[in-house]
């Protein structure tokens, strides 16, 4: 349950409006919220991050990475520190977001060893950096992947250092005793080779190996073991490990249940009204993030800006920074409750293109007050009527970033045996899940000749463990299984043939 809010609104104007809210999404077209704030932020609690989020995190792009002329990134950092704000997003290819974060806690008193060092305040705090650097050792012959830094650097500790030099050191390399950042991204997976590279000696780390991946170089910095051999001095510089995805929910699946040590422990996907339209993160990724209480942080809330008046592609110069805040025809604040109303979601960073003194043109004011929204505001209903709004932008093709939408797919990796149990004849079918389309899977039925024997509900599958089905065979003739994947909506995708042989 979030955290309750103590609003500076007169108890019941605050009342009628979150009744308008939930009735028919009534607060439109182009509504803004006035200059009242919030006295106490929601939290959510991050799974097994261990750590109550508020609902919006500053993002590390937008005027962090491309700064216009008449913008300070420092301003907007220190801002969200003064609103309450507690969750902070970077890159190690984010040009100079670390940099700024780093002029900016100079002035909160976050750099250990310094003079006021504010250690309760860096308690209270969550920041994130992440790591596009695929091997901690080697690996610059693989072909296939990313693996690219601002830096330079070509491994992952040289990403790692790298943060801590530009956010609590000289920016040149060094850095204080007691500096650590919260957690460390893999970013942006988007293939099986990244995987694979990541995870190279992550079961069994070999110092004298010619090639290590990022995780396992991570996991060292993370406990203060040396185990890869990249930890010479045993630093403990981190809290946690995740991953970032922008693209491809089945290969994010793969990543969580490769992960057999529970290494991952936060997730930042790109979920966003239009996210039906795509290959789709809520009934695939996420909800297999949730299953393993892994802290789940929403990004591309606005798609990049490509919900207004940025084109639908990346983000390369500051005059593609959208500034604005919202539209008549799709209201800012309806996305970021979408985002926050996803299941298994706990907090969305958002990056800031424009603070204003004016709170009805601050769109960090304006995303924080709209972030204050429990998770279950929305019935699917209301969740629906914004994605027709989220439609309008673009014709619904904001998500450049997203793989293309796909229909329910079929049960994968399906097989049929047999073995004998107390004299009797055991029939067992398994398989790993289907991949959604846009409605969640519902359950999957099992059929023999041609008549349902049977059928097993659907849950998220949090590892490599098969769905399975057994039953008793009263005969020794051959017989033909298929699993069918059923959705939501009645849709049905099945596996080919499974024969079982006479006996």
């Amino acid at each position: 349950m979030a955290e309750m809010i103590e609003c500076t609104v007169p108890r019941r104007r605050f009342i009628r409006t979150a009744a308008a809210a939930s009735a028919g999404l009534a607060l439109g077209p182009w509504f803004v919220f006035g200059k009242a704030r919030p006295a106490r932020l929601m939290k959510r609690p991050m799974g097994r991050l261990g750590f109550e989020a508020t609902t919006l995190g500053l993002g590390g792009q937008a005027s962090l990475q491309w700064t216009p002329a008449d913008e300070d990134p420092v301003r907007i950092i220190l801002k969200a520190f003064d609103l309450g704000v507690n969750y902070y997003d970077t890159s190690n290819v984010y040009d100079g977001s670390q940099s700024f974060y780093g002029k900016a806690f100079r002035e909160l008193h976050l750099i250990p060893g310094q003079a006021g060092y504010n250690e309760s305040l860096r308690r209270s705090i969550f920041l994130t950096s992440k790591t596009a650097l695929r091997f901690g050792k080697g690996g610059w012959q693989k072909q296939g992947l990313i693996n690219v830094s601002n830096g330079k650097g070509g491994h992952t500790a040289d990403d790692l250092r790298r943060t801590l030099s530009q956010v609590f050191g000289d920016g040149q390399g060094g850095y204080p005793g007691g500096s650590y950042l919260n957690m460390v991204l893999l970013h942006s997976i988007s293939t099986m080779a990244d995987i694979d590279a990541a995870f190279e000696g992550y079961d069994k780390p070999d110092p004298k190996a010619e090639t290590i991946g990022a995780l396992a170089t991570l996991v060292d910095f993370r406990d203060g073991t040396n185990l890869t051999g990249l930890n010479p001095k045993e630093e403990k510089l981190i809290r946690h490990i995740g991953f970032s995805g922008h693209a491809a929910p089945d290969i994010m699946m793969e990543i969580i249940q490769r992960d057999r040590r529970r290494v991952l422990d936060g997730m930042l996907v790109a979920i966003n009204a239009n996210d039906r339209m795509n290959f789709s993160m809520q009934y695939n990724v996420i909800p297999v993030a949730a299953a393993n209480d892994i802290g789940v942080i929403a990004m591309k809330v606005f798609a990049d800006g490509a919900m207004y008046s940025k084109p639908a592609t990346w983000t390369s110069r500051p005059d593609m920074v959208v500034r604005t805040v919202g539209s008549p025809s799709l209201p800012s604040h309806r996305l970021v409750e979408y985002a926050l109303t996803t299941p298994g979601v706990h907090t969305a960073i958002i990056g800031t293109g424009h603070i204003d003194p004016d709170a009805s043109a601050c769109q960090l004011e304006q995303n924080l007050l709209a972030a204050q929204v429990e998770p279950d505001a929305f019935a699917v209903s209301d969740r629906r009527e914004i994605e027709k709004m989220a439609r309008t932008a673009k014709e619904g093709k904001t998500n450049y970033f997203q793989a293309a939408a796909q229909p329910l797919g079929g049960p994968r990796e399906a097989a049929a045996d047999q073995h004998l149990r107390e004299g009797h004849r055991i029939s067992s079918v398994r398989w790993q899940t289907a991949y959604a389309g846009d409605e969640p899977l519902a359950r999957y039925e099992i059929w023999r000749d041609d008549r349902k024997a049977g059928e097993v509900p659907h849950r998220p599958q949090a590892d490599r463990t098969p769905f399975s089905f057994e039953e008793r065979l009263g005969d020794k003739a051959a017989h033909r299984y298929r699993v069918v994947a059923v959705d939501a909506a009645g849709r049905r995708a099945e596996t080919a043939d499974l024969d079982l042989p006479a006996v």
